[in-house]
């Protein structure tokens, strides 16, 4: 039986999320509901990708029991209300990153998925790109010996795009392209580091464009990761030095 899905909220990032679920088999994956903030905006949506029930509110999807499990792709500081709203009626969540603005945000969705036994995951579609996965197993599999240093850019000129730039609407660099970077160091040394030193660039507005950080691990080993989105600076990727060889990834 194929696992039914509601879509909240109809901006790009669903449509690119929706696009994605309706390449897979109907008898795997099956879209059933969309909600926005607007009906009409979710009944487009619905129109575009054959979805039988668009909504005008969040709640009303979280309460229809033909949903199962919802994809939160609204903008970053409705994350944790709507998570909480989904989880409250059962429903299991795969929310887009960033998964919440606050620490304490996130341990209580955490928590409230795990007093309801529902299954909750942050959106990171990097950690299924068939290279990270790859470059996962050459690190288990011991082929680069231990790994001493890694290095991760994501620097694209994205400046235009308003919600990056508004401190209302969750922008900032880190929490749009500097999390990725986080997510690779995550992946490769899955420990939390000992020291962390960071140094960013603020615009007029408050929110950081740019930065680089400086992770150190137990054991000495390093990660330095640096994004922004006022510049770029040539080609995306993540760098490991290993003590028996070197891998480099291209990410965009």
């Amino acid at each position: 039986m194929a696992t039914r899905w509601g879509i909240c909220s109809a901006g790009l990032i669903s449509n690119d999320f929706c696009s994605a679920l309706k390449s897979l088999p109907s008898s795997e994956h099956e879209v059933v509901a969309v909600a926005a903030r607007q009906k009409e905006n979710a009944e487009k949506f619905a129109e575009k990708y054959g979805i039988p029930t668009a909504y005008g509110s969040y709640e009303d999807l979280a309460k229809d029991p033909n949903v199962e499990i919802a994809y939160v792709g609204a903008i970053h500081p409705v994350h944790f209300k709507i998570c909480m709203l989904l989880l409250e009626h059962g429903k299991h969540v795969l929310c887009e990153k960033p998964l919440t603005l606050t620490l304490q945000e996130a341990k209580d969705v955490i928590a409230k998925a795990k007093e309801k036994k529902l299954f909750f995951m942050e959106g990171f579609w990097t950690r299924f790109f068939p290279a990270v996965l790859r470059m996962q197993e050459e690190i288990q599999a011991g082929n680069l010996g231990h790994i001493n240093f890694l290095r991760a850019n994501f620097c694209v000129p994205a400046s235009s795009v308003q919600r990056l730039t508004k401190k209302e609407m969750g922008g900032g660099g880190l929490m749009d392209l500097g999390c990725y970077t986080v997510q690779y160091a995550n992946l490769v040394f899955r420990e939390q580091p000992e020291k962390i030193i960071a140094v960013g660039d603020l615009t007029e507005e408050g929110v950081d464009r740019s930065g680089t950080v400086v992770l150190k691990y137990k054991g000495g080993s390093m990660a330095v990761l640096c994004y922004s989105f006022d510049n770029a600076l040539g080609q995306n990727n993540i760098t490991l030095y290993g003590s028996k060889g070197n891998l480099q990834v291209r990410t965009r």
